[in-house]
């Protein structure tokens, strides 16, 4: 939490610049994260940023990590807490990560620099972890493990296809709530119809 010093400068926190650090991935890539720039457009020194984070890649891989938190791990935990039955919980799963994908303008900035080393080896756990949570959801349904698991890739697929359609071309999704309705029934049903 940002405070206030003695001088009346703010104190920054760690999640400070871990949140400018996500703002500047959102908007200009990995790149756009430089100590200078965050430091200028936070009103504070780089001082306060080596008194949290060693460097920029310390602060690179402290925005990668948040940003496999809130939209992978939280999500995988959400859907396992839940004690609804399975087809509730794939629609869960399903019309929470299309609203995510919407609005996560961190993923499509780190899938531009994929091969990245700080960015790979986090895409790879994230897919791994959602292909996981989507095929653990399939198989609650009655579907056998490697049905569950085809499944799951065809449904990853489709998210991002949904994200690169809200970032590209947001006017082709529906807007409507029953619009929205229609095309999450008709996303479910291609994805569990036997």
């Amino acid at each position: 939490m940002t405070e206030r010093k003695a001088s009346g400068h703010r104190r920054l926190s760690r999640d400070d610049w871990i949140s400018a650090a996500m703002a500047a991935i959102a908007d200009g890539g990995l790149a756009a994260v430089a100590v200078e720039p965050l430091a200028s457009s936070l009103g504070a020194t780089k001082g306060s940023f080596y008194w949290h984070f060693e460097n920029r890649d310390a602060l690179v891989d402290a925005a990668i990590e948040r940003w496999v938190k809130e939209t992978t791990t939280d999500v995988a935990e959400e859907i396992s807490a839940g004690r609804d039955a399975p087809a509730s919980q794939f629609r869960r799963l399903v019309a929470g990560v299309i609203e995510r994908a919407e609005q996560d303008r961190v993923g499509p900035a780190l899938l531009a620099s994929a091969t990245h080393p700080a960015v790979a080896p986090a895409l790879q756990r994230v897919t791994a972890a959602r292909l996981d949570v989507i095929a653990t959801v399939l198989g609650r349904l009655g579907f056998p493990p490697a049905e569950a698991r085809r499944r799951s890739l065809l449904a990853y697929s489709a998210y991002l296809g949904h994200a690169q359609l809200a970032r590209s071309t947001p006017g082709v999704l529906p807007t409507t709530t029953a619009g929205r309705r229609a095309y999450l029934d008709d996303a479910i049903s291609a994805l569990t119809g036997r």
